[in-house]
């Protein structure tokens, strides 16, 4: 478990699943998201499973926030495209609790886990995909240390029409710095 001041990272629980569906169901919500067919319950329980046997460092994980003395989830976080040669790997977070968007947690999450990437799993550069049409995500990720790299021309077919996806990424050395030197 990862803690920050207000988020913490956890382990995925079977209990989560049923409102991993609502959220991923919800248009609001996939729109910036690459999942874009519905889904049931069922195969978020298969999700479950084969998460479970992904290596340790590729699970994906819960987040949630501190709300007085409870924590309550609110969204899922975590590292896929895992290359220990390369020390990479590329990360996602999804917020499906929409009362709690442009609060900066998702910005805090994307800290905690960066920090977790580098310091725990000995990565040294984390990258991600965002579309173009997500600025908020983009404001956030360029709050948490990320810096653009480049733009996939009308890589994704999104709501009619052709979007760009940009590419962002954070390095070991650059997450350094900005945090005294500590990973």
């Amino acid at each position: 478990m990862v803690i920050g001041e207000r988020v913490r990272i956890r382990a995925v629980e079977k209990d989560d699943l049923p409102r991993f569906v609502v959220w991923l169901n919800d248009p609001e919500v996939k729109r910036n998201l690459a999942f874009f067919q519905p889904i049931s319950l069922s195969q978020e329980e298969k999700w479950f499973e084969n998460n479970l046997e992904q290596p340790p460092g590729e699970q994906s994980l819960s987040l949630d926030i501190r709300l007085s003395d409870v924590w309550e989830h609110f969204g899922g976080i975590g590292f896929r495209n895992c290359d220990q040669r390369e020390r990479s790997a590329e990360i996602g977070i999804m917020i499906g609790r929409k009362d709690f968007w442009n609060q900066g947690y998702g910005c805090e999450a994307m800290r905690l886990m960066a920090g977790y990437g580098f310091g725990n799993l000995n990565l040294n550069r984390i990258y991600l995909q965002v579309f173009e049409t997500n600025p908020a995500g983009i404001r956030c990720y360029e709050k948490a240390g990320f810096k653009h790299e480049g733009r996939l021309r009308e890589a994704r077919y999104h709501e009619g029409h052709y979007i760009d996806v940009l590419m962002m990424s954070i390095l070991k050395n650059d997450w350094k710095k900005e945090n005294g030197g500590n990973v």
